[in-house]
């Protein structure tokens, strides 16, 4: 290849790569924040999803976790880490997180899931959300009273139930609240254990080996699941009937003891 050829030809190879580098350097990448309490798979649907959509991570995408790991003090200073940053959408799972995302920012849009948002106050209603918040709810807290029913079709003399509830959490007092009216209607002793730390679990765990309620309701809340595996063990150990939150722990409760 003679010289001026090579050369020209270089030349232009230079001017292509310049070009491609530039066009990489100017890719708008999308930064959004994910609150929440630890990695709960449907998080990386999420993902998944937008890669579907054509948002890559390390492409155009780039999703910035938060998890509180089970304390709950923690969601104001990572909510207020994700605005600082900042994000374009914060997408948050749980009532805890969606609450102080909000609190966090009124200018963010904002992605929530949780159980009855008007009623914790996320939305002044679900047709027309308002502001900068928007997404799913569960409305699961009037479901308390058909999971009691339920049980008393499994186990017609039962008189007594123990729910497992996290007091910092808005969405369990909404949905205790909900339990307690059809627990009257029943005719049946409700009981209440506030559980929002570890401790505080093994210590629950310690009243219902001593006093052995005919059943126990687990209220959805996202530290009472992280610690799914461990309430699984313990309910199928002592043969306590019980509802719980997700079909995971149920399925949990199945493997032998």
């Amino acid at each position: 290849m003679k010289r001026r050829k090579f050369i020209t030809l270089l030349g232009a190879g230079a001017v292509t790569w310049s070009h491609i580098s530039f066009a990489q350097r100017n890719v708008k990448v999308r930064r959004i924040g994910v609150l929440a309490n630890e990695p709960w798979p449907p998080l990386y649907g999420l993902r998944d999803g937008l890669g579907e959509l054509g948002y890559i991570e390390k492409q155009n995408l780039d999703l910035v976790y938060r998890f509180a790991e089970g304390q709950s003090g923690r969601y104001a200073a990572l909510a207020g880490d994700l605005v600082r940053l900042p994000v374009d959408v914060i997408v948050t799972w749980g009532t805890p997180a969606s609450l102080a995302a909000k609190e966090a920012s009124s200018a963010i849009p904002i992605i929530i899931t949780s159980g009855d948002p008007i009623a914790v106050g996320l939305v002044p209603g679900l047709a027309y959300p308002g502001g900068n918040v928007t997404g799913f709810s569960t409305q699961a807290n009037d479901l308390e009273g058909k999971r009691l029913e339920l049980i008393k079709e499994l186990l017609p003399r039962f008189s007594r139930v123990v729910v497992f509830s996290n007091p910092t959490n808005p969405y369990c007092i909404v949905a205790v609240n909900s339990a307690r009216d059809a627990a009257a209607a029943l005719h049946v002793q409700l009981d209440v254990l506030e559980i929002a730390a570890e401790g505080e679990l093994e210590s629950a765990f310690q009243t219902l080996s001593r006093e052995r309620p005919d059943a126990i309701l687990v209220v959805a809340d996202p530290f009472l699941a992280s610690q799914q595996i461990r309430i699984a063990a313990f309910l199928a150990q002592h043969r306590l009937p019980s509802i719980l939150m997700s079909q995971e722990i149920g399925m949990k409760l199945r493997q032998p003891a």
